[in-house]
């Protein structure tokens, strides 16, 4: 039972880390229709910025640093989100499938600078001994999950409702109508460039924040955590949440990853050491399987709409309201 709940924790770590780059993403998709499968690159940046700042290894090295792990998270949102808005602002005049190639490139360059430059990102060998939270409850396992669970639960519940805040202001309205009709959207005066390289850079901050807080968690960090399967992952949990939802995008990680997760364990169940690499396989066809049956289902997903089905039938109800009342 203990063993069941110090690992229930560490599942549910995951799953919200994975939570908020799917917010990140919902944003810059669901909300204002960028298509980013660079995904793995802004939360590869977020991951070795934090690192950077507050390893004291890597702060020997450099001759400085060694922040608190608060801060760490802080720069890893302001680097991605500086990097998310340079590449915004020189992509984003592109459009849909033009875009994913670009995107699909920078993440590719941050992998690859990752893996190369060794004497800033150790190279394959990554980045060990990364500060983690509540390190001194490393010897109770239970202790240490849960705390862990605890501050990512509050950071991705405050960026949840941020982002439920930003969708119902002004700002997320303009992001909504550029989705719908760039034209009408830019015949009222606003800038779609200007409105866009924001949508996109928050949310990689956001990515960037995820990958900070991933670091930390477990330690290390190496270029092989940061492969193109991380943005499947990630597309796959915002679709089968429903894309436009913050709630689907929350819901969608945690369901996407206990698939994942339960697939994993019960392949390598069934097969034998040396047949893992099937295991893996069956895994993202596991993944494929349910992503069809939800898709034939709810096409939308499980949230996706909501807020717009929610409100055709409330105008529905009203007309015929009206159409059943007394003639004049």
């Amino acid at each position: 039972m203990i063993d069941l709940l110090g690992y229930g924790a560490f599942f549910l770590t995951t799953a919200l880390v994975f939570a908020l780059i799917s917010l990140g993403l919902n944003l810059q998709w669901g909300l204002t229709g960028l298509f980013n499968v660079g995904v793995a690159g802004f939360v590869a940046i977020g991951a070795y910025t934090s690192a950077l700042l507050t390893t004291p290894e890597e702060a020997a090295r450099f001759g400085g640093f060694d922040m608190p792990i608060v801060v760490g998270w802080l720069g890893a949102m302001l680097v991605a989100g500086i990097a998310a808005a340079i590449t915004g602002f020189a992509t984003l005049r592109l459009k849909s499938d033009y875009l994913a190639i670009t995107t699909f490139g920078v993440a590719v360059v941050v992998q690859l600078v990752a893996l190369n430059a060794q004497w800033l990102t150790g190279g394959a060998f990554g980045i060990g001994f990364i500060p983690r939270p509540f390190a001194s409850l490393a010897e109770k396992p239970i202790l240490f999950n849960l705390s862990n669970l605890a501050i990512v639960a509050v950071v991705t519940l405050v960026a949840y409702l941020a982002l439920q805040h930003l969708t119902r202001s002004p700002w997320g309205r303009v992001l909504k109508a550029l989705r719908e009709d760039e034209r009408a959207a830019i015949s009222l005066g606003k800038s779609a460039r200007f409105y866009r390289v924001q949508a996109f850079a928050v949310g990689g901050a956001l990515m960037g924040l995820a990958g900070a807080v991933q670091a930390h968690f477990i330690g290390f960090i190496a270029p092989e955590n940061y492969i193109p399967m991380l943005t499947f992952q990630v597309w796959v949990m915002l679709i089968v949440g429903g894309s436009g939802s913050n709630r689907g995008a929350v819901i969608g990680s945690v369901l996407v990853w206990a698939i994942w997760a339960g697939s994993g364990a019960l392949t390598s169940v069934l097969f034998p050491a040396e047949q893992q690499a099937r295991a893996a396989a069956l895994q993202i066809v596991a993944i494929g399987v349910m992503l069809c049956v939800i898709l034939l289902v709810r096409p939308n997903g499980l949230f996706g709409n909501l807020v717009e089905r929610r409100r055709l039938a409330a105008g529905a109800r009203k007309t015929v309201a009206q159409s059943s009342g007394p003639a004049t």
